[in-house]
């Protein structure tokens, strides 16, 4: 904490601490606020440095989808930005096996090459991180 401003102090950056955070998407992506919220959280974790991965479970797999179209609800469509993570060095995207089948989707039908794993792989790796938050 620092005591002048109140605020948190950023990492120091000589220190070299990388903490591993998870962030665990749940919620389809329109209709509440959380994916983009996610996203945002995602970025901020990305430009202190931080070993960030992504995990889509339950209709969270929908934020994934290529070509969506969001006229008709009139939002607007922010799929693009998971393209530019990568950028970001954001690449570790995951997604629970049994949500994306039981949706009939498939790798191919997702904007990002994502590793697909079943519910205990996804707890294993959730067991090795610093940090889970899920949205």
């Amino acid at each position: 904490m620092n005591e002048t401003t109140g605020g948190i102090d950023a990492p120091d950056e000589t220190s070299g601490t990388v903490k591993k955070f998870m962030f665990v998407n749940r919620k389809a992506p329109y209709g509440t606020v959380y994916a983009l919220e996610a996203l945002e959280v995602v970025l901020i974790s990305a430009a202190f440095d931080q070993d960030v991965s992504m995990v889509f479970i339950d209709d969270g797999v929908y934020e994934l989808v290529k070509g969506q179209n969001t006229k008709a609800i009139d939002v607007k469509n922010f799929s693009p930005i998971y393209r530019a993570l990568e950028d970001y060095d954001i690449e570790k995207f995951y997604v629970d096996e049994e949500s994306l089948k039981a949706r009939g989707l498939t790798t191919e039908s997702l904007l990002v090459p994502v590793e697909v794993l079943n519910s205990a792989q996804i707890g294993e790796l959730m067991d090795q991180q610093d940090v889970v938050i899920s949205f």
